[in-house]
């Protein structure tokens, strides 16, 4: 059985923020869900996470993904003292402990999984995660003999100079057997000088322990401030768009872009510049995105082009045109062959196939059916000041230049609006909608001055 305990209980006072370091979002996640995710491979039976700083908050945050166990460190007093708060929950537990930091989210799944696997297979009491760093300065340093067992960990300010050669650092990252870590977690002693109870110092109690390094050392980065936020930011953007392009979509200018690794692209979109993708999206295969576009929590059909766009929360199907500088929100629906364009805004409505909207149109809470051509301006006018009404607009049916309809109201099918109407009233199927004032011209009418 294996066990993860986070640990999530710091401010992180570095971050400068009201909010605890570990939910500052990187990617469209929080750093602590990050942590959560790379344990995917390994299938845990538990996941505990030690939470203090607005606990209440991080158990809000993680509430949605079910099974987690928060277990409460009231006093920070160093990463041993949070792990000796697991003694009572994992009273029964017989298995393996694997010990991660909630605020170093680039951990990739295999690697925790090579971790368990080296701790099982030598049957170690304590494994480290350990890394090569080009400049170890700040890390502590592990020594190990030519077994790769641990010998000793020191930290970098009680390095000497001849120890600080050592670019093997602790990643903070460990795989314990629980009930020989638990039977001597009550010996650690706080004889430091931030009087802190160090989880390292556990090796002095327990073995065999070893090391294994990680292959890439930018998985074990953590974050302390916003430019190291930043950063992992654009190592997680490296990843993720390389990923994409070795799968087949064309980035031009991929650093210009931003994909959440929440997204999935099929083969042939093309990604132009200025582009972000972001939560649960999905672009279909030969799209063209952008450039100048956001996509957010939507999905995009096959052969649709999105130029200097918006969409969020919203579908589009196969084959549309989308922009100019066309905003979809809202669960806006649109089906197949259509094109939204210059200056559109389309919200919580669904639009038929072949239908157009191609200029400077709101359609709000609307229902259009199949071939339906809104003109140049036209809007529905879906609020009275307290509540939204729907508009329902049938096959084949035109609407003319600068046209308001005021909801609640249907249009029939094969219906044409006159241009400049106000429509407040159903409009039966096959007919011609008029509601405009008669145009009066006075002659020799002339402004009047004063000269």
């Amino acid at each position: 059985m294996v066990a993860v305990a986070i640990l999530a209980a710091g401010r992180g006072t570095r971050m400068k923020s009201n909010l605890p370091k570990v939910l500052h979002p990187l990617g469209g996640r929080s750093l602590v869900e990050r942590v959560l995710s790379s344990c995917e491979l390994i299938k845990p039976q538990r996941r505990l996470v030690i939470i203090g700083y607005q606990a209440q908050q991080v158990r809000q945050t993680l509430q949605h993904d079910g099974g987690i166990e928060f277990v409460e460190q009231k006093e920070q007093l160093g990463t041993g003292h949070a792990i000796i708060q697991l003694i009572p929950h994992l009273e029964d537990f017989h298995g393996d402990l694997l010990v991660l930091n909630g605020d170093v989210p680039l951990l990739r799944p295999e690697t925790l999984q090579n971790l368990l696997e080296f701790h099982k297979s030598h049957q170690n009491a304590a494994t480290l995660l350990t890394a090569h760093l080009p400049n170890p300065k700040g890390y502590g340093r592990v020594f190990c003999d030519g077994h790769n067992l641990v010998t000793q960990i020191v930290e970098d300010r009680d390095c000497s100079d001849a120890q600080r050669q050592n670019k093997r650092v602790n990643a903070g990252i460990y795989c314990f057997n629980w009930q020989k870590l638990a039977k001597i977690l009550p010996e650690l002693k706080a004889d430091n000088d931030q009087q802190e109870y160090y989880l390292t110092d556990v090796v002095h109690y327990l073995e065999p322990v070893m090391a294994i390094d990680v292959e890439d050392y930018l998985e074990i980065s953590g974050i302390n401030d916003r430019k190291q936020l930043a950063t992992a930011y654009d190592v997680l953007q490296t990843r993720i768009k390389d990923h994409w392009m070795r799968a087949g979509v064309t980035l031009i200018d991929p650093d210009s872009i931003t994909i959440d690794d929440t997204v999935e692209i099929q083969p042939d979109v093309i990604i132009e510049p200025q582009t972000h993708l972001r939560g649960q999206t999905v672009i279909g295969t030969g799209s063209r995105i952008g450039p100048g576009s956001m996509i957010e929590n939507s999905q995009i059909g096959e052969n649709v082009t999105v130029l200097y766009s918006v969409i969020t929360d919203s579908q589009v199907a196969s084959g549309c045109r989308i922009g100019p500088y066309a905003h979809l929100r809202g669960e806006a629906k649109i089906e197949s062959s259509c094109r939204i364009g210059n200056f559109v805004e389309i919200k919580k409505s669904t639009v038929g196939e072949k239908s157009n909207v191609a200029h400077l149109s709101y359609l709000g809470d609307a229902t259009l059916g199949e071939r339906v051509n809104v003109g140049a301006g036209t809007i529905t006018a879906n609020y009275d000041g307290v509540k939204k009404h729907p508009t329902y607009i049938g096959n084949g049916t035109k609407t003319g230049a600068n046209s308001v309809l005021v909801a609640p109201i249907t249009v029939g099918e094969n219906v044409t609006i006159a241009a400049g109407s106000v429509i407040n009233k159903d409009v039966p199927n096959d007919a011609l909608a008029i509601a405009r004032e008669r145009q009066k011209n006075v002659q020799g009418w002339r402004l009047k001055t004063d000269d």
